[in-house]
């Protein structure tokens, strides 16, 4: 009879190793646009543009939970994103992505975005 710990190694190895890489989690943003989702690590309902949103849909407005800046980079591009907690870009910025930054979840600035904007930088 073989060893239980054998076989559950064996299940293990055969889905392909006894761990997941870290990009296990990475954004399914397209290239060239800023991503927001409505779940914790990039799940639930994603939104996504290629320009400023001053006043976010009700889908994702005040639901946000994980962002991925996929923009553009280059001199003179506008690549970082801000996030506000009022539409019109007002208030408090909630959070502020790098280009090819991705924030799977963020306790302060969970369920607070209602636009944004493209910025030179954060």
């Amino acid at each position: 009879m073989k060893h239980p710990i054998a076989l559950v190694t064996a299940a293990v190895l055969a889905l392909g190793g006894a761990a997941l890489p870290a990009t296990a989690f990475a954004a399914q943003c397209p290239s060239g646009e800023f991503c927001a989702w409505t779940d914790a690590d990039y799940s639930g309902m994603r939104w996504n543009w290629s320009g400023d949103d001053h006043d976010w849909e009700d889908g994702i407005q005040d639901v946000d939970s994980s962002w991925a800046n996929h923009g553009i980079s280059g001199p003179g591009i506008k690549d970082h994103v801000q996030v506000y907690e009022n539409p019109g870009l007002l208030g408090l910025g909630t959070v502020c992505l790098a280009p090819g930054q991705e924030i799977p979840s963020n306790g302060w600035a969970n369920d607070s975005g209602d636009s944004h904007t493209w910025k030179m930088e954060c």
